[in-house]
C-alpha cells in the first residue's frame, strides 16, 4: 500500500505561482511513476504531469507546458508540481497519484493505483 497526501493548494491571482507537494508513505519503493491530475467543476479528471521516480523522465499536458514543472525527491518520498503563470482555467482540485508499473507516457488515470484526497487550487482573474 502507498498513502499519498497533497499540500500547497490555495487561492492565487492570475499570473501567480503555487507549489504543490505530494508526500508518499508506505511501500513507496514500489511506485514507479508519480503523477498529478486535476478536476474542475463539471469536468472530467484530466492528466496534468507525470515523472518516473527512478529515471526522472517527465510528461506534461500541452496546456501547462512551459508553466508547470514536476519534480521529485526520492529521499523525502515527495513529488512536487511547481505552477507558474497560473490562469483561471487552471482552477481545479489537484490530485497526486502513484503508478506501480505504468509509464509517464500513459496519461490514463486507470493506470494509477493510488490516489491522494486532492488539494484545491483557485486562480482568480
Amino acid at each position: 500500500q502507498v498513502q499519498l497526501v497533497e499540500s500547497g493548494g490555495g487561492l492565487v491571482q492570475a499570473g501567480g505561482s503555487l507549489r504543490l507537494s505530494c508526500t508518499a508513505s508506505g511501500r513507496t519503493i514500489s511506485a514507479s511513476v508519480m503523477g498529478w491530475f486535476r478536476q474542475a467543476p463539471g469536468k472530467e479528471r484530466e492528466f496534468v504531469a507525470a515523472i518516473n521516480r527512478r529515471l526522472g523522465a517527465t510528461k506534461y499536458l500541452d496546456s501547462v507546458k512551459g508553466r508547470f514543472t514536476i519534480s521529485r525527491d526520492n529521499v523525502k518520498n515527495t513529488a512536487y508540481l511547481q505552477m507558474n503563470s497560473l490562469k483561471p482555467e487552471d482552477t481545479a482540485v489537484y490530485y497526486c497519484a502513484a503508478s506501480l508499473a505504468g509509464s509517464v507516457y500513459d496519461t490514463s488515470d486507470a493506470r494509477y493505483n493510488y490516489w491522494g484526497r486532492g488539494t484545491q487550487v483557485t486562480v482568480s482573474s
